[in-house]
């Protein structure tokens, strides 16, 4: 199994999903894209915010490694990720340039991710002050686990709101799949 270009299929795929999402959520209103969802954050807009809170500190854990050619300089122009709960825009529009922004840095990142990359091991500090040893394969695997999963919560925000954000299957977003992409 070739975990890069796994990797690779993941990042079209988180790519793609991000954006079928928010253009979704483009079409909201923004009382509604505020309104209390009841559910693990208070927000749609917080989902979105808690998403790119996810990749930017996951991110900042590879660069600073340098993995796969990503550095601290590739997310300079990025917010600095503190809490889990950071909020860095309440604007859709402004949320939807900045994830597209981050979504190429992991493009390009898994593009430039080789076989001996995914077996470097990093070590670094979580949120609570823990020490955790991981490889870069571990950690980009979650990166990529974290969106599915609070995409997950915020789908099934968007279908109470009777919603159609269309197809999330991986063999329809990213039909080249893993062995085609080059």
């Amino acid at each position: 199994m070739n975990l890069a270009n796994n990797f690779k299929m993941m990042s079209l795929y988180n790519q793609r999903m991000n954006q079928q999402l928010l253009n979704c959520c483009l079409q909201l209103p923004n009382n509604i894209l505020q309104k209390q969802t009841g559910s693990f954050f208070p927000t749609i807009i917080s989902y979105w915010n808690h998403l790119l809170f996810g990749d930017l500190i996951l991110l900042g854990r590879l660069a600073q490694n340098n993995i796969a050619a990503l550095c601290l300089h590739t997310l300079s122009d990025f917010p600095q990720p503190h809490s889990p709960r950071d909020l860095y825009h309440t604007n859709i529009k402004d949320i939807a340039l900045l994830r597209a922004k981050l979504d190429t840095v992991i493009v390009n990142y898994c593009d430039s991710l080789s076989e001996q990359d995914t077996q470097t091991n990093i070590t670094y500090q979580t949120t609570e002050g823990d020490d955790i040893r991981k490889s870069a394969a571990d950690i980009t695997q979650h990166l990529f686990n974290h969106q599915t999963h609070h995409r997950g919560q915020l789908t099934c925000i968007l279908s109470q709101l009777d919603i159609n954000y269309g197809c999330m299957d991986l063999p329809i977003i990213v039909p080249e799949g893993s062995k085609n992409i080059l």
